[in-house]
């Protein structure tokens, strides 16, 4: 399995917090989702994605306010008009992982919105695959 690349890094602020005073899950949750969303674009080459399936949300720590997270994904399998990925969030404050996501799923779209084959089948490791056109 490939080794998650961990490039985003988000700082824990008041309005991320929930009622205990900790990392709210559905802050993380949206910060993973917006982050998988680029990825795919990346990877597929199609600003065109859309989000078909997050599996079960697996928490293990939290952090608090002031504390720095990253995140990191890597594919895990690309099908005829998907990716698949895999998530992980940590404290690099504690150093302690705050939660897994094993499969995320997008799915690429022409424009009328009907799932498109994409061609890909291995990671891109450069920036060639950004779309160009933004219509």
């Amino acid at each position: 399995m490939s080794e998650i690349d961990f490039t985003t890094r988000k700082w824990v602020r008041p309005e991320d917090l929930n009622a205990n005073g900790t990392l709210f899950g559905g802050s993380v949750l949206k910060w993973i989702d917006e982050q998988a969303t680029i990825y795919a674009i990346i990877q597929l080459g199609n600003r065109r994605v859309v989000t078909k399936l997050i599996s079960e949300i697996n928490f293990v720590s939290s952090a608090i306010e002031g504390d720095l997270i990253e995140m990191g994904l890597v594919a895990t399998k690309f099908g005829t008009t998907s990716i698949t990925m895999r998530a992980e969030v940590r404290n690099m404050v504690t150093k302690k992982n705050i939660l897994t996501v094993d499969r995320i799923v997008f799915v690429s779209l022409d424009k009328s919105g009907v799932p498109m084959p994409h061609g890909y089948s291995e990671i891109a490791t450069d920036r060639d695959r950004i779309p160009t056109e933004h219509n």
